[in-house]
């Protein structure tokens, strides 16, 4: 993490420590690690409503929780996992976002027998990241129809809590769009990892 306070970022990343670590070493990195995309699309699912550093706050506690985000041990929890699940403090404890974490690793299973998750999940921008020229926090859109064609995709297939302003969000964070500020030290070096990305099958 750089604190040098010659250093600008993006607004958002604001003080905190974690903010800052994610916003330095994660946030725009293409991401291409079928597990770690499955994490990512999950944690999304159970910001919705919430603030992403409230998720960042308790992301270790949720790989603990759901074994590291292995779908193939998720997709065969019981009803004893759910209940074990909804007494951990450490995670978000909501019924509703559990069960489709369950219902969805057993989605991702099944695309994983076509092809490799990266590949289904690039597919949707061509494996070419969106690099945007962005000079204002006003300028991000909350959606786009690219999100709002994957989340009908993706709900199609079986997905659930991937509405298009959370799929945006996914795309964000996983390098599929490029949205540090022009302004933001991490744009060029993001942008230069985006167009060197090679994805399978792309």
């Amino acid at each position: 993490m750089i604190t040098s306070k010659e250093i600008e970022r993006c607004p958002w990343a604001g003080a905190d420590a974690t903010y800052i670590r994610y916003h330095d070493e994660e946030w725009g990195v293409p991401m291409t690690d079928d597990r770690a995309l499955f994490e990512k699309l999950m944690l999304e699912g159970f910001q919705a409503g919430l603030s992403w550093i409230t998720i960042l706050r308790k992301r270790e506690n949720f790989r603990k929780a759901f074994h590291n985000f292995d779908a193939a041990r998720i997709a065969s929890y019981s009803a004893r996992d759910i209940e074990r699940l909804l007494k951990n403090e450490g995670i978000i404890r909501n019924r509703a976002k559990i069960e489709a974490t369950i219902s969805n690793a057993k989605t991702y299973l099944e695309i994983s027998e076509r092809m490799p998750f990266a590949q289904y999940i690039w597919g949707f921008v061509e494996g070419r990241p969106i690099i945007n020229a962005l000079a204002s926090t006003k300028d991000i859109k909350p959606e786009t129809e690219v999100s709002k064609r994957m989340s009908k995709a993706l709900k199609a297939d079986g997905f659930r809590f991937v509405g298009s302003t959370t799929l945006y969000a996914f795309m964000q964070s996983t390098g599929m769009v490029n949205d540090h500020l022009v302004s933001c030290f991490r744009h060029g070096a993001c942008a230069k990892l985006q167009k060197k990305l090679k994805i399978a099958g792309l």
